[in-house]
């Protein structure tokens, strides 16, 4: 299971540019085996970004069909710290809705964007990889 971070203290929101491939998504990653959801993700955000948030609400449930990964995307406050480049990341950048859609894959943009938009049932979507799949 991963967990991502879509950072809004109003708008826009940010992405990172991972070092490893270029792509630009949420920064988040991988819980470790013992690790509850929130101090993963509490900790990948700050391992890639140098920032302290505060989880506001779950914004989507996303399987990654090829790879069997579930992600769980949260909203969430910037409480501290300041934006640092990581052995993980290159840049960063606060973005539009139209400029994620130009930045990331299909897959990975959605999750910005029903962050960005949802003020109700978290989404519920899977992909592979690249694409939106159907339901």
């Amino acid at each position: 299971m991963s967990v991502n971070s879509i950072c809004s203290n109003i708008c826009p929101v940010g992405g990172t540019q991972r070092r490893d491939n270029g792509h630009w998504e949420a920064p988040g990653g991988v819980l470790e085996l013992a690790e509850d959801i929130t101090t993963g993700l509490l900790r990948e955000v700050k391992e890639e970004t140098g920032l302290q948030v505060e989880p506001v609400v779950l914004t989507g449930v996303y399987k990654n069909m090829t790879r069997g990964i579930v992600a769980l995307v949260f909203r969430c406050k910037v409480v501290a710290g300041r934006l640092t480049e990581t052995d993980e990341t290159r840049a960063f950048r606060w973005v539009t809705a139209d400029e994620v859609r130009e930045m990331a894959s299909e897959a990975f943009a959605i999750r910005v964007l029903d962050a960005m938009q949802n003020d109700h049932a978290p989404a519920v979507r899977q992909h592979d990889g690249e694409h939106l799949l159907g339901a």
